[in-house]
């Protein structure tokens, strides 16, 4: 099919759009991050207590507070560029239910953690990280889908040595529950969500080529019997 110098620009112009639009929740995201660990620096505080702390109700906001509270900046750093790049992915590509899925994957992980990881202040946006990064790959493989099949195999070329954070004992100091837990969710929120969202496109066959293919050889052994 051929395509007109409009509809070429008005297709550029459509994803344009859509990916401006796919920034604007994740940089608010990352920029309420910052100001926090910035407004904690200036003021000298430690936020550390609206964290997750597990089994406990001091712990309970922190399933929505943690992911914008970091031990320091480098913490917040390291968190920054992939919670970004991520958010912006599923909001591009799954924009139909992209905050139906960073939603639950913000309050499932954190859920998880309060009732599984042990007796520690969890804190930082890692397992939402994790969530994420999860729920793009396996819901890409899932889908089978050659356009989110190929975001998958880009997440793992990416991310892919993320996979060690889930195991515990192989970062100091850092809790590998919520890296876990979050890889858990984004499984999960795949499954759950498969049908939902960006599918393959149905082919449909014409049987138009065959019935001109017929016609051309009828018309063909008629001109040879003249």
């Amino acid at each position: 099919m051929n395509h007109s110098a409009s509809d070429i620009k008005s297709e550029a112009a459509f994803y344009r759009k859509k990916f401006l639009l796919s920034i604007i929740i994740p940089s608010v995201m990352v920029l309420f991050m910052w100001l926090v660990k910035i407004t904690e620096t200036l003021f000298e505080a430690d936020l550390t207590s609206l964290g997750i702390y597990p089994l406990e109700a001091k712990g309970l906001p922190g399933i929505i507070l943690s992911p914008f509270i970091h031990e320091n900046f480098r913490h917040l750093l390291n968190n920054t560029l992939p919670l970004f790049m991520l958010s912006i992915a599923l909001f591009f590509f799954y924009s139909e239910i992209a905050l139906k899925v960073l939603s639950w994957t913000w309050v499932l992980t954190g859920l998880l953690v309060w009732v599984g990881g042990r007796e520690a202040w969890h804190i930082g946006a890692s397992g939402l990280v994790y969530g994420l990064a999860s729920f793009l790959f396996f819901s890409g493989i899932i889908r089978r889908y050659y356009r989110l099949v190929a975001l998958s195999l880009l997440i793992v070329f990416l991310y892919g040595e993320m996979v060690w954070g889930i195991f515990p004992g192989v970062y100091q100091n850092v809790s590998w529950e919520s890296h876990m837990l979050g890889f858990v969710s984004g499984i999960i929120l795949a499954i759950w969500y498969r049908k939902e969202g960006p599918q393959e496109p149905e082919v449909e066959w014409s049987s138009e080529p065959e019935e001109m293919e017929i016609i051309n050889e009828d018309e063909s052994q008629s001109s040879i019997q003249e």
